[in-house]
């Protein structure tokens, strides 16, 4: 399994595509890390995901609403677990990848990346750094998110990767440029030389995001479909991820990264996110 395929394994660690190519690995603090959770009061019931039709609103509702127009739905949880089915495509080559995702919202994110029912790879997301533990080929990666960012020539951080798994708009703007598409609105925004653009469709989700670096012309679009229900929330069940990328030879290669969620629940009960490292990994 090559090591790059873990990070998408949500739909948003796509941004690690050229880091996992390279070899060099970081000493951290701990090896092993075991997150306690905190209970959180029930508000509401917990239900796994049913196919329901789908909830939208008017879009007109929109229009006349400036407090509506100004932002997208949030998917609002207070743990997510999910079961999903990754498929990363180049121009060289096609894997594919069994996913288990667990989310502490704004805490937290556990992933686990398997083929043919075995475990090779495990990652760990928290608040100020991404942490990787490659099973099969017996690698360890930590690095901050800034590392991660100048590596990628994207600006990354937990938020963000947070937001692109559950549909969530990444870059939270007032002073967003609004215009309407059709029946989609689209919040045009800038984070130094990024421009992002995100459409927002009918039910008020995330439909489609467009971030693109105009120093490097490195691009990246985000298509949610299949929206379903959810503790009478909107979750996106598909998903694609096409990332444009300049290589070391200033020549732009594609990956595209397709994912298709068959389980996910938002709970209240606490989870666990288990990552352990081996000890002589930690002293290379």
């Amino acid at each position: 399994m090559p090591v790059k395929a873990v990070f998408f394994s949500f739909s948003f660690i796509l941004f690690t595509l050229g880091f996992f190519s390279c070899s060099k690995k970081i000493i951290p603090a701990v090896s092993e890390v075991k997150i306690d959770s905190i209970l959180i009061p029930k508000i509401g019931s917990i239900d796994s995901i049913k196919k329901d039709t789908l909830v939208s609103a008017n879009v007109e509702n929109l229009i006349e609403n400036p407090d509506l127009k100004l932002r997208s739905e949030e998917l609002n949880f207070n743990y997510l677990k999910a079961k999903s089915k990754v498929s990363w495509k180049t121009s060289n080559n096609q894997d594919n990848y069994t996913v288990d995702i667990r989310v502490k919202k704004d805490s937290v994110i556990w992933v686990n990346v398997s083929v043919a029912m075995i475990t090779g790879a495990t990652g760990l997301f928290t608040k100020d750094r991404m942490q990787f533990y490659h099973k099969i080929n017996n690698e360890y990666f930590d690095l901050t998110y800034d590392s991660l960012s100048v590596l990628m020539g994207f600006k990354i951080d937990y938020n963000i990767l947070q937001s692109l798994i559950v549909g969530n708009q990444p870059f939270k703007k007032n002073n967003s440029r609004v215009i309407r598409e059709n029946d989609n609105f689209v919040f045009k925004q800038e984070e130094g030389q990024i421009k992002i653009d995100n459409f927002v469709g009918p039910n008020r989700k995330l439909k489609k995001l467009l971030v693109s670096d105009e120093p490097s012309n490195n691009k990246l679009v985000m298509d949610y479909e299949d929206f379903s229900t959810i503790n009478q929330l909107l979750f996106p069940f598909s998903s694609s991820i096409t990332l444009d990328v300049k290589n070391k030879e200033n020549q732009i290669k594609q990956t595209i990264i397709s994912i298709k969620y068959s389980k996910v629940e938002l709970l209240d009960t606490p989870l666990q996110f288990p990552f352990r490292v081996p000890e002589k990994l930690l002293k290379k």
